[in-house]
């Protein structure tokens, strides 16, 4: 059983408090989203990478499954991060054999990045486990509840990706100043 903490006064922080069956759905997903990302620090000390190499790597992979090639540019963007920062994390990766630099096939002044069969190989070791528990959980979902979990899901991501304008303005103010201080 979950339990959700209340602030003083006995109501919700975030939440109407009439409608726990959706704030303890809400909980679950954030306990789901800590235990993720304690799995994948976890993975990145056995793999002795930090996290942003980790999702550089787990970046390569995916990209590979899909039959797309990855260039510096690429995991840049993804990674939401510098050229630069890009370089280095790319020199770590391919110095630790994790990944490796190819001519790009068609732009002579580019290159690729692949991950090496070392790489998939301990990508599978250490998260295989994980990955066919998910699926065990998956599959125990009822599947005429499938659809309605999926679209929660996808609800959710889209919930968390556009921006919050009135939060933004809470934050920072319309027109640039900390808000703060009004």
């Amino acid at each position: 059983m979950v339990i959700v903490q209340q602030p003083p006064g006995g109501t919700a922080y975030w939440y109407d408090s009439d409608d726990d069956d959706a704030r303890h759905l809400l909980e679950a997903l954030r306990v789901f989203r800590r235990s993720d990302e304690a799995m994948r620090r976890r993975a990145g000390r056995e793999m002795a990478m930090n996290l942003t190499d980790l999702r550089a790597l787990r970046h390569v992979i995916a990209a590979e499954r899909r039959g797309d090639s990855v260039t510096p540019r690429d995991l840049a963007e993804d990674l939401g991060i510098s050229t630069a920062s890009t370089t280095k994390v790319l020199d770590r990766l391919t110095g630790s054999g994790h990944l490796e630099r190819l001519p790009h096939p068609r732009d002579r002044r580019s290159v690729v990045v692949v991950a090496t069969p070392d790489a998939h190989a301990e990508v599978r070791a250490r998260l295989a486990g994980a990955h066919a528990r998910m699926l065990a959980a998956a599959r125990a979902v009822p599947e005429h509840c499938r659809p309605a979990v999926r679209d929660f899901l996808l609800a959710m991501a889209a919930s968390v990706d556009t921006p919050d304008d009135a939060v933004a303005e809470a934050v920072v103010g319309d027109d640039g100043a900390p808000a703060a201080g009004r």
